[in-house]
């Protein structure tokens, strides 16, 4: 399975001031995968250590930062024989070792030769006493699900890939019957590379439900692992209601919809610890579309969205006649299914921090404000090709410095205030204007 990660991968092998990686990214998105094929094509060989389940390992990085010793232990561990330059090693579910994270650093100052590269969660690394994050010592890089241009390529359709990656309009209008229900399809399949693997082998949408019905219940069992008694209790309730929040028509994560009288701090530290792991996508409110943007946002309002289109059908038990089939029984769920789109590949596929924006009245929403370079685009997204975008023309026409784009079924076409790009070619942000 191609991921397009990799070129990034072999970019970091080939600088000449490189630094030890940090691969981040919730589990299951296939970051072990990911780094073992990286260092079989570009190396001579890969010595793999699995953090989580060694304590002979976790025990060499106690003893101390003595790098010589440790690689020792890993040639001892792994049977393979570390060298400068052609070994890739693979410090895999770091998070368990908060020490051999911080051994990173001594990584970099002592023996900047090796290539060493760990996988793993932010979550819980920067709480632990006695270690710390190793800033400015490594190079980072975040995986998520296959983006729909993975998915794309991953179905036999690179020709495709390609058209939207090349920007014809015309012809991406011409071709819009064969990449909407690819499109569909993703919806239900999402990009979880289980599922999309366990879809290709036999072409059965059934398959790749079981597999992310089985990720739902190993994200509740790390919540329970990793948090007290009553913080699993809270966590776990925000977590269960994200599809409810998405499904009403205002999307903004309410606690009073929780349960009566809930309060924010009870769910806050769950919060933090869904996004912390990579489980969930933050999008808070902008009070001002100002450069930059991130300085406007408010903490205290937010929605939160999955890290894949396709666990939010399965948490929300949509059948794959509904959403494949394109159904028109759940109008406003399938305007949350597109918004999780949306964000999952504004995130994944442009590498962009999504915000959302609302009046103080509440009589106007825009559903996606992001910054580019110097410019602050005001996005609204449409499930179909109903094309009325008044919040969005009065946005504009209030800030008419902002660019304006909207996410739809429809073709490809510029008007004098703003672009409709469909939503197969969102990717594209050369299409954005």
């Amino acid at each position: 399975m191609e991921r397009f990660l990799m070129d990034e991968l072999v970019a970091w092998k080939d600088r000449p001031r490189r630094k030890p990686l940090v691969l981040n990214g919730a589990r299951q998105v296939g970051k072990t995968w990911l780094l073992k094929e990286f260092g079989r094509t570009q190396f001579e060989n890969v010595a793999y250590v699995n953090l989580d389940d060694n304590p002979r390992m976790r025990e060499q990085f106690e003893l101390g930062y003595d790098i010589p010793r440790i690689i020792s232990a890993i040639q001892f561990e792994t049977g393979e024989a570390v060298s400068e330059g052609t070994t890739l090693i693979v410090l895999d579910e770091i998070q368990a070792c908060p020490k051999a994270l911080t051994s990173l650093k001594y990584f970099r100052e002592d023996a900047p030769g090796y290539a060493v590269a760990a996988a793993g969660s932010l979550l819980g690394i920067t709480v632990h006493e006695g270690s710390g994050y190793p800033v400015g010592k490594v190079n980072t890089l975040d995986l998520y699900p296959l983006s729909f241009r993975e998915f794309l390529v991953a179905t036999g359709n690179r020709t495709l890939c390609n058209l939207v990656d090349a920007g014809d309009t015309d012809l991406i209008n011409s071709f819009s019957s064969r990449l909407t229900p690819l499109l569909r399809q993703y919806y239900y399949v999402g990009g979880m590379p289980e599922a999309v693997s366990v879809f290709l082998d036999q072409g059965l949408l059934e398959d790749a439900r079981e597999v992310q019905l089985e990720i739902l219940r190993g994200y509740e069992r790390d919540i329970s692992k990793h948090l007290g008694r009553a913080e699993t209790e809270y966590a776990l309730a925000a977590w269960r209601s994200i599809p409810s929040h998405l499904g009403r028509e205002n999307k903004k994560f309410v606690f009073s919809h929780i349960a009566k009288g809930a309060r924010a701090r009870n769910y806050q530290s769950g919060i933090t610890w869904l996004t912390q792991a990579g489980i969930t996508i933050p999008v808070r409110r902008i009070s001002k579309p100002g450069i930059p943007l991130a300085p406007y946002a408010d903490d205290t309002a937010f929605k939160l969205f999955l890290v894949d289109v396709g666990l939010l059908g399965a948490m929300a038990g949509l059948d794959k006649e509904t959403v494949v089939g394109g159904s028109g029984i759940f109008e406003e769920f399938k305007g949350s299914l597109t918004e999780q789109y949306v964000c999952q590949q504004l995130v994944s596929d442009c590498g962009l921090t999504p915000y959302y924006w609302s009046a103080e009245n509440s009589s106007g929403e825009i559903d996606f404000l992001v910054q580019n370079a110097n410019s602050v685009y005001a996005i609204e997204v449409k499930a179909e090709e109903n094309l009325r975008a008044k919040s969005l023309r009065a946005f504009k026409e209030s800030h008419p410095k902002i660019k304006s784009v909207r996410f739809s079924l429809s073709g490809y076409r510029e008007q004098d205030w703003m672009r409709n790009v469909p939503l197969y070619a969102m990717s594209n942000m050369g299409l954005w204007g």
